[in-house]
C-alpha cells in the first residue's frame, strides 16, 4: 500500500510541475512540455511499473552477508573470532565457545546443501557454525511441557481427504486479544513424524503483539516463513533481519528467534521440513544461472546484547511446545562463523524462465527452495512461486492447465489475483487440492482470447507448497470459519464443448 501511495505521489508531482510550468511560462518549450505530458507519464508508468521493480534493493538498518550456503564468519566486537582454531583454551573478551550441528558430524560432504556449484558432485562442507557467546545455551532452568501444536500427523485426529479445499483469508487477532507471533501459529496440514526427521508440516500465523522477553527454536524442524501482510523484524542468534511481504525468511532447526512487529498486526504462512535442509533446485539443461541466483540470499551479521534478565525460552519438540526460564537474554552472540545460518530472499528477484514457442510449462521451473527426500528427483517439500512475467506462447491455453499429481500441492497468495482463478481465491487464503485446474470463467476466456505477448501476475504473488507426501488436514483446519464450504462449484460451469468433427 505505502509504496503505491508513493508511486501516485511522484506521478502526480510531476504531472503537475509540468502543467505548472506550461501555464505560467508560455513559452514554445513550455507548451512542448505540456503537449507531450502524457508521453512522460507513460515513460514514467513503465519505469515505475511492478515488473520494473523487481531488481529491489533491500533498505533497513540492519547488514547482511550475501550468497547461499557460503562459510561466512561475522564479528560484532573486533576480534572476537579466535585465530586459527574453534575452541581455543580460553576465547576473545571472556566469550563462550559452542557449536551448533544442522548435520550429523559424519555425513557424506557431497549430500550437504552448501554447493560451490548446482553438481552435486561439487556440495561440500557439513552444516554447522560455531558461536561465541556471553552465556551457553544449558544455562537455563528445565523444561516443562507447555501445550501442543500439532496431532501426531499418523493419528486418527488428522483427516486424510481426497477432496479440494480451500480457505479464506485467515482471520487477523482482534485489537482487544493480544497475540504474539509464537501463540498466533496455528496448523494447517502435516505428514510423516519430526521424531524420525521425515515430512513436512503447514502453518499459518496471524499476530498484533511482538515477542517480548520470549524467545523460541524449532527442534523439529526448519521453518520457512511467508509473510503476507505486515513486516517481521526477527532478531536470531546469529544477528537481525527484517522481513516483509514478497520476500521469505528460513530459520534452520535448533536456531533461538523472535518475532517483533514494527506495524500493528502480521500474517503469514510456514512451510516446515523436518528432513533435509533447504537447498536451491538443481539447474539441470537450464545451465549456471536463473531462478533464484544464490547471490541474492542474505544472512544477518553478528549483533548481541548483554542483559541479564527474564527470558522465557520456548522449544518446539515432536509437535509439542515446551517452556523454560534463563536469567539473560539468549541473543548474545558476539561472534560466529560457518554456514549453518538463518536467511532471508526477495521474491523479486526471483529469474523466471518459460515457454518461448508454445505450451504452459510444469510448475517446477518456479522454484525457489526444495528440501529433498531419499528418492532423487522427489522431494519432501518444494517452495515454488508464481511471479510477475511474461507470457508469450503460441497456440496455447496459456494458465496452468487442468492436472491430477501424485504430489500434494498446497498453495497461498500473498499479493494480488491469481491467473488461474477469477474468484474467490484472496490474498492470506489458501487452497489443499488434488484434482485442480482453472475455473469456469478462467477457461473461457483463455480459450478465446488473442494470443498476442501479454505480461501475467502482475502485482500478484502466488505460492505452492508441494510435497511427495500425502497431507492429513487438521481439525482445525476442516473447522475453521473461514473454510470455503461450495469451493468445488468453482468447476461447475465447465460445460462439454465435445464435437464430432474437429
Amino acid at each position: 500500500m505505502a509504496n503505491n501511495v508513493w508511486t501516485s505521489f511522484i506521478r502526480w508531482s510531476i504531472v503537475t510541475t509540468l502543467t505548472h510550468y506550461a501555464v505560467i511560462h508560455n513559452t514554445g518549450v513550455s507548451r512542448r512540455l505540456l503537449r507531450y505530458r502524457t508521453r512522460y507519464l507513460s515513460l514514467l508508468n513503465c519505469l515505475l511499473s511492478p515488473r520494473n521493480m523487481a531488481m529491489t534493493v533491500k533498505v533497513d538498518s540492519y547488514k547482511y552477508l550475501s550468497g547461499f550456503g557460503n562459510h561466512f564468519s561475522s564479528e560484532a566486537l573486533e576480534g572476537a573470532l579466535p585465530q586459527g582454531q574453534n575452541a581455543p583454551q580460553k576465547c576473545p573478551y571472556g566469550l563462550y565457545a559452542e557449536q551448533l550441528s544442522g548435520t550429523a558430524f559424519t555425513v557424506d560432504r557431497r549430500h550437504n546443501q552448501r554447493r560451490l556449484r548446482q553438481d552435486a558432485s561439487q556440495r561440500v562442507a557439513v552444516h554447522q557454525a560455531w558461536l561465541y557467546r556471553i552465556r551457553p545455551s544449558v544455562a537455563h532452568l528445565p523444561y516443562a511441557f507447555y501445550k501442543k501444536i500439532h496431532p501426531n500427523f499418523a493419528s486418527s485426529e488428522m483427516q486424510y481427504i481426497p477432496n479440494q479445499l480451500r480457505w479464506s483469508p485467515f482471520q487477523l487477532p482482534a485489537d482487544d486479544s493480544p497475540v504474539d507471533f509464537l501463540h498466533g501459529l496455528v496448523t494447517i496440514a502435516g505428514a510423516g513424524d519430526p521424531t524420525v526427521k521425515n515430512g513436512l508440516a503447514v502453518h499459518i500465523y496471524a499476530c498484533n503483539k511482538s515477542m517480548e522477553k520470549r524467545a523460541m527454536y524449532n527442534s523439529d524442524g526448519d521453518f520457512l516463513i511467508v509473510p503476507q501482510t505486515g513486516r517481521l523484524d526477527i532478531t536470531t542468534e546469529f544477528g537481525k533481519m527484517m522481513v516483509e511481504p514478497l520476500e521469505i525468511v528460513v530459520i534452520p532447526r535448533g536456531i533461538k528467534f523472535s518475532v517483533h512487529l514494527p506495524q500493528t498486526h502480521a500474517r503469514g504462512y510456514i512451510l516446515e521440513v523436518f528432513g533435509d535442509h533447504f537447498e536451491l533446485p538443481d539447474l539441470g539443461p537450464i545451465g549456471a544461472n536463473g531462478l533464484a541466483n544464490p547471490r541474492d540470499f542474505l544472512t544477518p551479521e553478528a549483533a548481541f546484547e548483554d542483559k541479564d534478565e527474564t527470558w522465557k525460552i520456548f522449544n518446539k519438540y515432536a509437535g509439542q511446545l515446551f517452556i523454560a526460564n534463563q536469567g539473560h537474554s539468549p541473543f548474545d552472540v558476539v561472534a560466529w562463523h560457518g554456514n549453518y545460518v538463518p536467511y532471508t530472499y526477495d521474491l523479486r528477484k526471483f529469474n523466471a524462465v518459460n515457454s518461448v514457442t508454445f505450451d504452459h510449462m510444469d510448475p517446477s521451473i518456479f522454484t525457489v527452495l526444495t528440501s529433498k527426500s531419499a528418492f532423487p528427483g522427489t522431494a519432501i517439500a518444494d517452495f515454488v512461486i508464481f511471479p510477475p512475467r511474461w507470457s508469450v506462447q503460441e497456440h496455447t491455453f496459456r494458465p496452468p492447465y487442468f492436472h491430477r499429481n501424485c504430489m500434494t500441492e498446497f498453495m497461498g497468495l500473498i499479493t494480488g489475483q491469481y491467473e488461474a482463478k477469477a474468484k474467490g481465491f484472496l490474498p492470506g487464503g489458501a487452497s489443499h487440492m488434488t484434482p485442480h485446474g482453472p475455473d469456469a470463467d478462467t477457461f473461457e476466456k483463455a480459450s478465446n482470447e488473442k494470443l498476442v505477448p501479454a505480461r501475467v501476475a502482475d502485482n500478484t504473488m502466488a505460492f505452492m507448497f508441494e510435497s511427495s507426501l500425502m497431507l492429513g488436514t487438521t481439525p482445525w483446519a476442516l473447522s475453521t470459519e473461514v473454510l470455503q464450504s461450495d469451493y468445488e462449484q468453482i468447476w461447475s460451469g465447465l460445460k462439454s464443448h465435445f464435437r464430432t468433427n474437429k
